[in-house]
């Protein structure tokens, strides 16, 4: 837009009329031809006339930027989402394939951790085998910080399809890695492989938002899940081919699967906004989420329940074990499909009571159930089995509102910056809880030392749940209010 205001000269005409008042100036003090007072007034007015006729002009370039620029503004922001359709869905069914072969692998390295223990690194500890999963999660998390912001700024057109062969390429150079060689295993599968899922996960998430709004929740939720699902899927299908395959094939099958599950995405995802140029790189990162009163509390509340949620996710398989429980091996799978239910059906109920509601009181419960139920199970084998639906079902909208949340109280064109802001903070999380959390197993898996542990998580979820309440009441200080 022009820098000078509305109704005044641009710079051209005034220099234009400075030269013709010199110019008049000369010709009046000129000696040998000094005008009339009738050539004085004509020379007068049609300067007051030129002038006018240059305010005018001025007034129609003003107007005709000021028109220009609102139209670009319109460019810029597209209708408000569609709420449904089958454009929309599409996009939902892409980013739902994006979860399940990023997150869902993650997912799944239970799975590979046994067959390093009992094969390809059975000369390693159990310690270093483990921390091959911890970097997993801690990578995939905290590169969002700057996968959101890239998606926000050129959309996922081409970050999907990148995404894919990145992915797919760390699974191909994993299946042929060499057995003792634990370094292999680290670069393939901890960095290489999340290092692309991190710029396909969180372009996949933070899209929906451009398709959604009133019905946001509900969508996401199927996005969530899928990842949940891919923790079921591929440790049975790891299980079942290795003994027939081998671990190659598997892993390659794995990848093939990988591959035509972002093929997929990359055609059926689409952004609704313009893209526009990648930042610099110093401002590449939303730390400028840290100045929203809403985000941090939400933040906090979120890092709490997640360092809470984590050890009960890769305890409760030892505890049955350590309480000699029949149903020891399914624990874990009960965990997980109910999770899988939690992150769906209570995403739909948030979109007509609130996210933040819903988010808060689903937690509060998960933490009660680790005091009450499993606190006082003592072993048995139907306290435990109960435990671990109920806490899976609601310790699962956790996971599946947290992007909802973010994008309630976040400009349209920043949710994707801010919902991978929040994921790196998380990722600390996900790295020191549940080591953190297995300290207090160090003496002995007896229940003993797993009700410190069940106080432990217990205590910091209720925390965490207290400040997901405030972070309610910061966006929202109505009771009643659907927040």
């Amino acid at each position: 837009m022009s820098s000078h205001p509305v109704g005044s000269r641009p710079n051209s005409l005034a220099v234009l009329e400075e030269s013709q008042d010199i110019g008049t100036s000369s010709l009046d003090h000129s000696p040998s031809d000094a005008p009339t007072s009738t050539t004085i007034s004509l020379a007068e007015t049609s300067k007051s006339k030129e002038k006018k006729s240059g305010d005018a002009r001025a007034v129609q370039v003003e107007a005709v930027e000021v028109d220009s620029e609102k139209d670009q503004r319109a460019v810029d922001a597209p209708s408000p989402p569609p709420d449904g359709g089958l454009r929309a869905w599409l996009v939902v069914l892409g980013s739902s394939l994006v979860s399940l072969a990023t997150f869902g692998i993650v997912n799944a390295y239970g799975a590979f951790s046994d067959y390093y223990l009992k094969n390809s690194l059975s000369d390693y500890s159990p310690t270093l085998i483990s921390m091959i999963g911890s970097i997993q999660v801690f990578l995939l998390y905290f590169l969002g910080a700057f996968s959101g912001s890239v998606f926000d700024a050129i959309g996922p057109r081409y970050m999907i399809p990148a995404s894919g062969l990145v992915c797919s390429f760390a699974l191909f150079m994993l299946s042929i890695t060499q057995p003792q060689k634990i370094y292999q295993v680290y670069l393939t599968q901890s960095i290489l492989f999340n290092i692309g899922g991190a710029f396909g996960f969180f372009p996949s998430v933070s899209v929906v938002a451009h398709w959604f709004k009133f019905k946001l929740a509900y969508a996401m939720g199927f996005v969530i899940a899928s990842a949940g699902l891919g923790g079921i899927i591929f440790p049975s299908m790891i299980r079942e081919l290795i003994p027939k395959v081998g671990f190659g094939w598997t892993v390659r099958i794995i990848a093939f699967i990988v591959l035509f599950c972002f093929s997929v995405a990359s055609i059926t995802i689409r952004s609704r906004r313009p893209a526009k140029p990648l930042p610099p790189l110093k401002s590449i990162v939303a730390f400028s989420a840290w100045r929203d009163r809403r985000f941090v509390v939400f933040a906090l509340g979120a890092f709490f329940n997640v360092f809470s949620m984590f050890p009960v996710f890769f305890q409760i398989g030892a505890y049955g074990i350590a309480t000699n429980n029949s149903e020891k091996a399914y624990l874990l799978i009960i965990l997980s499909a109910t999770t899988i239910v939690g992150r769906v059906l209570p995403n739909f109920l948030a979109d007509k009571i609130g996210r933040f509601n819903t988010i808060s009181f689903s937690t509060t419960v998960a933490a009660i159930l680790s005091l009450s139920l499993w606190f006082t199970a003592d072993g048995k084998e139907s306290n435990t089995i109960a435990f671990a639906a109920l806490f899976g079902f609601f310790s699962g909208p956790l996971f599946s509102l947290m992007p909802p949340c973010i994008a309630y109280i976040t400009p349209l064109d920043r949710v994707g910056g801010r919902i991978g802001m929040l994921f790196a903070f998380l990722s600390f999380a996900g790295l020191a809880g549940s080591p953190l959390g297995g300290l207090f197993l160090n003496g002995g898996e007896t229940i003993p030392h797993f009700k410190n542990l069940i106080l432990y998580t217990g205590c910091l979820g209720l925390f965490g749940s207290a400040l997901l309440i405030a972070a309610r009441f910061t966006v929202n200080p109505k009771l009643w209010a659907a927040v």
